[in-house]
């Protein structure tokens, strides 16, 4: 659909997350300009203008909104939200406190929030689970239960076993065959996304604003009989290093270890992915003819939106027969963006 400023001005009326990053509406009364979900009362559409670019906008006299920030990345994690989560990281046992937010001039109520918004539970809830991760981790690798329990600060056993249960699943006597997947929030310059990881790799990498990022959660879990818990793991700062260095201009592809879930003809879609050379795209029926069943397009899209490992795994590089990007979860203004990345690095 063509980009008109009418169509503009019904996304921002609709909140439409999918023209996120594709323009940024002005108001002439007031003199600030808006992303597209800004939740703020809506202008009449005689007293707005369109702009491709922040930088457009401001050139003009037009200052951000306070309510939706547009200068800011899409869903990116606050800085002294970023600082706690390094501290929690770092130290084993460390419990940060309502009253301990306050000597730091930050207030509960706005971490809570925040914790609610992007994790789905309270900052102390995101503290256990994140505890709970690394007593799993030594428990598997030979530590006593009893010194766990010392080290991850409960002074007492049954008041650990029970936390440890609710968190992982299971108590902590009976951990054969349960599995961990670690979580963490990754920044880049196209928004927040999620990482997963296990001991062999990278198994899921998703845009925290993907459709249906629950479900994804669930198949993943499902798949590796393991309950996804904030954590730490060996493969995230490589993935974000490469992630990094991608977005810079400065990589054509990744060699961060990645750990794959899925059907035998999802796995075969997805490693063609990854075979469609940088700055290039296929069509979904050019893939369907390489697996060798051109009447396959439908599965091949199919296979192609459930793709767990955004950017990696490449499924951005497939579009529409008449050449029309369609079909990305992530948003089809990150689709184009994307490919406008790979453009730039090889030219």
């Amino acid at each position: 659909m063509k980009l008109t400023e009418d169509r503009m001005y019904q996304a921002s009326l609709d909140k439409d997350s999918t023209f996120e990053g594709t323009y940024w509406m002005a108001v002439k009364t007031t003199g600030i300009f808006c992303r597209p979900t800004c939740t703020a009362r809506k202008p009449k559409r005689e007293n707005v203008e369109f702009f491709l670019n922040t930088t457009e906008a401001i050139q003009n006299g037009y200052r951000p909104c306070k309510v939706c920030k547009p200068l800011e990345k899409l869903n990116e994690t606050p800085s002294y939200i970023r600082e706690l989560l390094n501290e929690l990281l770092r130290d084993e046992i460390l419990k940060i406190k309502d009253a301990d937010l306050l000597t730091r001039n930050i207030e509960p109520v706005t971490v809570r929030r925040w914790f609610l918004k992007n994790h789905g539970i309270t900052f102390q809830a995101f503290q256990r689970k994140l505890r709970m991760n690394k007593a799993f981790k030594k428990i598997k690798n030979g530590e006593s239960i009893i010194e766990t329990v010392i080290d991850s600060g409960y002074e007492s056993l049954s008041g650990f076993n029970e936390r440890f249960k609710n968190i992982v699943g299971v108590s902590p006597g009976n951990m054969k065959g349960q599995g961990i997947i670690d979580l963490k929030r990754i920044e880049t310059p196209l928004g927040t996304m999620f990482a997963c990881a296990i001991e062999e790799g990278i198994c899921l990498l998703e845009f925290t604003d993907r459709k249906n990022m629950d479900r994804q959660f669930t198949s993943l879990s499902k798949a590796l009989q393991a309950e996804i818990v904030q954590g730490d793991n060996k493969h995230f700062k490589q993935l974000e290093e490469e992630l990094q260095e991608y977005f810079e201009g400065k990589r054509q592809s990744f060699d961060v270890p990645l750990y794959i879930t899925g059907t035998e003809f999802q796995e075969k879609v997805w490693q063609l992915l990854r075979e469609i050379p940088m700055g290039e795209t296929r069509t979904y029926k050019q893939q369907s003819e390489f697996l060798g069943n051109p009447k396959a397009i439908r599965a091949v899209g199919t296979a192609n939106g459930i793709n767990k490992i955004a950017i990696l795994i490449p499924c951005h590089r497939v579009i529409g027969s008449n050449g029309e990007l369609v079909g990305y979860a992530g948003g089809i203004w990150r689709k184009q963006k994307l490919l406008e990345l790979e453009k730039a690095i090889l030219f």
